[in-house]
């Protein structure tokens, strides 16, 4: 049973260091953009060492596309708590609209028909 919750977790880690990757960057607006793109793929190198391994040992228990779904999920809960700490932008009521329907989404991708 472990072992099917371990891609979650590794997709977790992965989607952490994505999201500094992508866009960790936006608080060195100063700083040369040749250089931002080599420390962003210096970082995303550590998210495939995670995303490789948890889609790997993921595709055991979940189709490709439950996998897709899982990660686009923690992607929105990741960078949604990252932009409200790190970027220190707000919150809006439409975003948790949004995400409402991507849960739906999960719902028919998961629901066994």
């Amino acid at each position: 049973m472990y072992r099917q919750f371990l891609p979650i977790i590794l997709l977790t880690i992965s989607n952490v260091f994505m999201t500094f990757a992508w866009y960790g960057h936006l608080k060195f607006k100063g700083t040369a953009l040749w250089i931002v793109i080599l420390v962003s793929w210096g970082i995303a190198l550590f998210e495939y060492c995670f995303q490789v391994p948890a889609n790997r040992i993921g595709h055991e228990f979940y189709s490709a596309a439950q996998l897709k779904t899982i990660q686009e999920v923690i992607t929105l809960v990741v960078f949604s708590v990252f932009s409200i700490l790190y970027l220190k932008e707000e919150f809006r009521w439409n975003y948790l609209v949004g995400f409402a329907f991507i849960i739906l989404a999960v719902f028919f991708i998961f629901k066994k028909w």
